[in-house]
This record gives structure tokens, sequence and C-alpha cells, in this order.
């Protein structure tokens, strides 16, 4: 049987001010897949540039322009454009528009999905989570922060 997701289903979290649904965890897929639809504020900061060592991510933007760095290089993205993020690849996104940015993502596998769930019980202060913290988090799903140059 096929499972179906409606607009105003799936698991909503809010970490600080982006609002992620978590429309499919992986329970539906044996774990291969997991599928997140992103919402991002104008102005708004993604996650600290970081590397996972044990999924790909992929990213379809809907609305809004959503900026996509790896390593030093930066691409604005506008609605239709899907971004891939393989395992190794350095990256993180942001919004640097005055009106929101949606995106969809996939997580393949899903092991990432629990990391979302994690990110809400961090405290969230002017400047975001205190980014130690969201590093620890990262670590216990095979991903880590990459470091400033």
């Amino acid at each position: 049987m096929v499972h179906v997701v409606s607009p105003d289903e799936g698991e909503v979290i809010q970490v600080g001010p982006i609002r992620l649904r978590i429309i499919e965890d992986g329970s539906h897929t044996d774990h291969r897949l997991a599928l997140v639809e992103a919402t991002l504020p104008p102005g708004g900061a993604g996650p600290p540039q970081h590397v996972h060592h044990q999924h790909d991510e992929t990213f379809h933007v809907v609305s809004g322009t959503v900026r996509f760095t790896c390593g030093d290089a930066q691409v604005d993205a506008g609605p239709g454009t899907t971004v891939t993020a393989p395992i190794g690849v350095p990256h993180t996104f942001a919004n640097p528009g005055d009106v929101p940015a949606v995106l969809v993502g996939t997580l393949t596998p899903d092991l990432y999905v629990n990391y979302f769930r994690e990110l809400r019980g961090l405290a969230w202060g002017p400047t975001g989570p205190d980014p130690k913290a969201v590093g620890e988090v990262m670590a216990r799903y095979a991903t880590e922060v990459v470091p400033p140059r």
C-alpha cells in the first residue's frame, strides 16, 4: 500500500526560526529515504558548514532563493533548482532574500532525520543555538562541522 501525506500533515519541528516538516521519516521506505520540507525565514542562516559520512542530501528549491555554500564556492538557487550534496562534500545553506524560502530535501538513507528531532531540544539564543551543541548532535549522526578557514 502507498503512504500518502497531505500538505497539512507530517511531523512539524520548529528549530528557532526554521520550520521543518518531516514528510517521510524512512519508516515507509525501509529507511532508504527520508523527505523533509524546510522553510527558511528571510535573511535566515542554516546550519554550520558540515560533511556527512553516511548519507547523501538533495535539496530542491520550491520558492524564494537559497544560497548554497560548498567550501568557498556559493550558488544562489531559485525555484526549480536542485542541489545534491554527496557523502563527504562540505555544504550549508541560507536564505539571503527578503522573503521566506522553501526547499524540500531528501536524506538517503534516512539516518539524519533524527538529527532534526534532536535540534528542537537545543536552546536558541539571539545568534542561534550553541555551535558546540549543534556539532555534538551532528556527530551522533555521522556528520562533522567543517572548521572555518
